[in-house]
């Protein structure tokens, strides 16, 4: 498999989301919006991986555009959580500041490969 920086982003960023829904449900004994950012977090990156044996070329911007609803949705519990006082400000900013590269990635990536469609 060739490297790719944004399968490697998104995984890794994924593992950060694993341990912050493992740290809000072990000490904050929060299970709600821990389980949705954990979910939208970690799609993320399947769904990268899923594009990477998509069926068309259609499919694999069907694959990235999904990711790039899960990033922001993502970045919206982010957000709440951080407003809701149940992650410190640092872990907040810092989250977002790898999710908003995740969905920079995103855009240009579906923007490429639309490109890339259409000139064909």
């Amino acid at each position: 498999m060739k490297p790719s920086v944004l399968r490697d982003k998104s995984f890794a960023f994924a593992l950060r989301v694993v341990r912050l829904s493992q740290e809000l449900q072990q000490n904050q004994k929060e299970f709600v919006l821990s389980k949705q950012v954990l979910r939208s977090g970690t799609a993320i990156g399947a769904l990268v991986r899923e594009g990477e044996f998509a069926q068309s070329k259609s499919d694999f911007i069907n694959k990235l555009s999904i990711a790039l609803k899960e990033a922001n949705e993502t970045e919206y519990w982010i957000l709440l959580l951080q407003e809701a006082k149940l992650i410190k400000d640092e872990l907040a900013d810092s989250l977002q500041s790898d999710c908003k590269e995740l969905i920079a990635m995103l855009v240009a990536s579906v923007k490429t490969a639309k490109k890339v469609k259409s000139d064909k």
